[in-house]
C-alpha cells in the first residue's frame, strides 16, 4: 500500500495537531492545529467508539505514509476547507482545487490501513497505528500532540498530578 501522493515533497514548518477528548460521556473528540503563532485551526468534533476516532486514524496514516497532498498536508500549508471553520481563502481553496483527487485517494488509503490493521496485517502504518491507539485509550483529560509530518505523537499532561 503505498501513498500516492502527487507532486514534489514540499517543505512545510511543522504544525502541531492536538487531538483531545471533549465529552467523555458523550464520546466526542476534537483537534486544533496550530500552523503559526497566530494562526490556528480548530477542527471539527466528533464522536468516537472503541477506536481511534476517524480524523486521528487518518492523521497517523497520512503521516506514516508520508502523504502529502491529504488532508492534513494541505492544511498544514495553508489549505481552508469548510470544515474546519476558518475564513475560505483565495490560495486555501485553490490548494484543495489542485489536490482534490489526492485528497480522495487519502481517504481511500486511510480505509486500506486501517482494514489492514484491523485485521491484523502489517502495513507502514502499523506501528504509528498501535501507539496511537495506545495512547488514545490512556488519554484520561490530557491531549494527544503531534508534530506534522511525524506519525508519533505524545501525550500532554493537562490536569495536576494529586500526591
Amino acid at each position: 500500500m503505498a501513498a500516492r501522493a502527487s507532486g514534489e515533497r514540499r517543505s512545510v514548518q511543522p504544525v502541531r495537531v492536538t487531538f483531545y477528548i471533549h465529552d467523555e460521556s458523550k464520546r466526542i473528540c476534537g483537534w486544533d492545529a496550530t500552523l503559526t503563532r497566530r494562526r490556528r485551526v480548530r477542527g471539527s468534533l466528533m464522536g468516537y467508539g472503541n477506536g481511534l476516532p476517524h480524523d486521528l486514524a487518518q492523521y497517523v496514516i497520512e503521516a506514516a505514509a508520508s502523504y502529502e497532498n491529504g488532508f492534513w498536508g494541505l492544511v498544514a500549508r495553508g489549505a481552508t476547507f469548510e470544515s474546519t471553520g476558518r475564513r475560505r481563502t483565495k490560495p486555501g481553496r485553490a490548494l484543495i482545487a489542485e489536490h482534490r483527487v489526492d485528497i480522495a485517494g487519502s481517504e481511500r488509503l486511510a480505509g486500506a490501513h486501517l482494514s489492514a490493521w484491523k485485521a491484523g496485517r502489517e502495513t507502514v502504518a502499523t506501528a504509528a497505528l498501535d501507539r496511537a491507539r495506545a495512547q488514545w485509550c490512556h488519554l484520561a483529560g490530557d491531549r494527544l500532540v503531534f508534530e506534522w509530518p511525524s506519525p508519533l505523537g505524545h501525550v500532554e499532561r493537562t490536569t495536576a498530578l494529586v500526591p
